[in-house]
This record gives structure tokens, C-alpha cells and sequence, in this order.
């Protein structure tokens, strides 16, 4: 996976520099969304592997698929990709390009893990002393575990907050055993 991440970086950087230079974030951004799409469809998979089918042929496929969100820089791009036959990295490329949008952006994506739902209230709550934290915009994304019995962890990127009661009591248990 890290080749892949290494081969779709230089790629993804570039998109990234030519859509912020014309302000054009978001739409590079869907744009590479639905080519990332296509190329994840099975038999376009197969495609990209088959030396008999041309690269040209291979960005015809894909820009004619997803022609409505590319546009022609993303058809340039797409282009681009299949001449270096790379077309198979867009997942890659497309998920790199919407981490460097974010970053520019200042925008953060924070996984909250609790024992039991939230409700609005306390994910408003939670989200303006995230933000006030890690002094950026946040997006919330919820799930439940009641493993957790009480408390939450909170995830936004290689930060980790346990306040769960679970870990609590698992270092109650630690410290009386050691």
C-alpha cells in the first residue's frame, strides 16, 4: 500500500497545485472522486492491465464515463495518467488530493466513538471544543461501541483521545495487579 501511496503523492500534489492556483478545489475534487469511481469498477479494472488496449483508449473510457464532473483539466489529467499508466493510482491520487484540500482549507475529520449515541446538542458542544483544540474547522463522524461502557474516544488523524471508562478500568485493573 505505501508504494502505491508513494507513486499517487506526486500526482495528487500537482492536481492539488493547479486546482488552488485557479481556485478550483472542489470541483478537482469531485472530478477525481468520479474518476477514482470509474477506474473501481471491475471490468475497467481488468482494462487497465490488458497491454492490448492503448492508453489513449483507457483515458477515452474514463473521460467518456465521467466526462460531466472532469471537465477539461480533469480530461488533461486523466490523460496524463494514462500516458504514464497510472490511471489505476486515481483512488489513491483522489483520497491525497482531498487531504491536501482539507489541510488548505484548515478542516479536520475527527471519528467520535462513544458508548451511546450523542445528540445534537452534545456534538455541537463537542465539536466547538475540538475545534477550539485542534484550531481548525471539524467535521464529526459518530459511531457507538457500549464496550466502551462510558465516556468516548475521539480520532482526527494520528491523535488519540480515550476518555472511555473501559480504559479507565483497565488501568485500575494494571496498577492493582502490578
Amino acid at each position: 500500500m505505501a508504494d502505491r501511496l508513494t507513486i499517487a503523492r506526486p500526482y495528487a500534489r500537482a492536481a492539488f497545485e493547479e486546482a488552488q492556483a485557479h481556485e478550483r478545489l472542489a470541483p478537482w475534487s469531485h472530478a477525481l472522486q468520479a474518476a477514482a469511481q470509474v477506474v473501481r469498477y471491475p471490468r475497467i479494472k481488468t482494462l487497465l492491465g490488458n497491454p492490448h488496449v492503448t492508453p489513449e483508449e483507457l483515458a477515452q473510457l474514463v473521460t467518456g464515463i465521467a466526462a460531466s464532473k472532469l471537465g477539461e483539466h480533469g480530461a488533461n489529467f486523466v490523460s496524463t495518467l494514462a500516458a504514464n499508466r497510472r490511471l489505476a493510482y486515481l483512488p489513491e491520487i483522489s483520497a491525497q488530493f482531498d487531504t491536501l484540500m482539507d489541510n488548505a482549507q484548515r478542516v479536520g475529520d475527527v471519528t467520535v466513538t462513544s458508548a451511546s449515541p450523542l445528540n445534537q446538542a452534545q456534538q455541537k458542544k463537542l465539536a466547538a471544543a475540538l475545534e477550539k483544540r485542534l484550531k481548525r474547522s471539524v467535521r464529526l463522524h459518530c459511531e457507538v461501541d457500549p464496550a466502551l461502557i462510558g465516556g468516548a474516544v475521539l480520532r482526527s488523524g494520528d491523535l488519540v483521545i480515550d476518555g472511555s471508562l473501559r480504559t479507565r478500568l483497565d488501568r485500575i485493573a494494571y496498577e492493582l495487579t502490578a
